[in-house]
């Protein structure tokens, strides 16, 4: 097996207790691993002890600070952006890694088209599935997961929809050539579905890998900001990013009629009037939607192909499953 040197990059905000437990069994994996590595924390201006912490007790780490917050996507571009080796391996900082986690990936990147894998995400206590393989739909002109499935008889290679900001090991070369995450979606949500989305979209593809387990803390990271209301917003409103940048013609002007009629009125009628921050930001991000759809066709004519529409990555995507058996459970 060809393995691969990685750079760990990890985001943290005011994360000092997650580190503290969780960043050993990251260490030991490594270890197990048998590889070159460097592990790269990017601090997004936490106010604990996290700098102090890293800096006594893992001077080895590379540590980036912010000088103030800027969300997720701002954080790991940073931590690419200063990566070395030859996969980057994007992780959050309230994940444990479990023995052999990268045992079953090497053999993904042995073919030129991978993008990255991810693997299965667990509770912290027990054996609950939180993440899996993930599989899009449409609902009219809105994209969505559908469902989540998985395969337990090793080695099934199993594509997914897009892969966890959370664990996702990623061919370092192809993530600089996307330019990584788009920071329009700062601070967090939809950002790691929407840099998938760009990949398959350049004929790149994700996988998930069953075998390879970690265990995850249940809203440790977006417990730190404000208020539900607003984080209800902020995911609405990256979603609404996501299909402005990625839809094309009729398609766009249809899906911005869907969601004024489903999403904004009936929520404004039942006083949900949160989602009004949401679609007025969607149309005050004009300026900035356009530059995220001009980077992005600037890389596909780089590639010197024609790169496919959401419709065709979805549609490829459920033709695989209607020739598959798979364990599925709803997100």
């Amino acid at each position: 097996m060809n393995k691969k040197s990685i750079s760990v990059v990890i985001p943290n905000y005011n994360g000092k207790h997650l580190l503290e437990t969780y960043l050993p069994f990251t260490f030991a994996a490594l270890a197990e691993a048998n590889v070159s590595y460097e592990v790269i924390l990017v601090d997004d201006g936490s106010k604990d002890d996290s700098v102090e912490f890293i800096r006594m007790r893992y001077p080895d780490v590379i540590l980036i600070s912010n000088p103030e917050n800027r969300g997720f996507s701002y954080t790991c571009n940073t931590g690419i952006a200063a990566a070395h080796y030859e996969l980057i391996f994007l992780l959050n900082s309230d994940v444990k890694l479990e023995p052999g986690y990268f045992d079953r990936q090497w053999k993904y990147f042995e073919t030129d088209d991978t993008f990255g894998v991810m693997g299965r995400i667990i509770d912290m206590e027990g054996e609950r599935i939180q993440d899996a393989a993930r599989m899009p739909k449409f609902n009219g002109f809105k994209l969505k997961t559908d469902y989540f499935f998985y395969k337990e008889t090793p080695g099934d290679w199993l594509y997914t929809f897009y892969l966890s900001g959370a664990n996702a090991l990623v061919d370092a070369s192809k993530l600089k050539q996307l330019q990584g995450f788009d920071e329009l979606f700062s601070p967090f949500y939809c950002e790691d579905m929407e840099l998938s989305l760009r990949a398959w979209r350049l004929g790149w593809k994700c996988y998930y890998e069953h075998q390879a387990v970690c265990r995850h803390q249940v809203s440790a990271s977006t417990k730190n900001y404000q208020t539900a209301k607003w984080v209800k917003s902020v995911y609405y409103r990256n979603r609404f990013y996501m299909h402005a940048i990625h839809l094309e013609g009729f398609a766009l002007f249809a899906w911005y009629c869907q969601v004024t009629v489903v999403d904004l009125v009936p929520r404004l009628l039942a006083g949900h009037f949160w989602i009004w921050q949401s679609y007025r930001q969607l149309f005050k991000s004009g300026t900035m939607i356009g530059q995220s759809r001009a980077a992005f066709k600037a890389i596909s004519q780089k590639q010197k192909g024609k790169s496919k529409s959401i419709f065709e990555v979805v549609s490829m995507l459920r033709s695989v499953a209607d020739t598959s058996n798979f364990i599925r459970f709803k997100p």
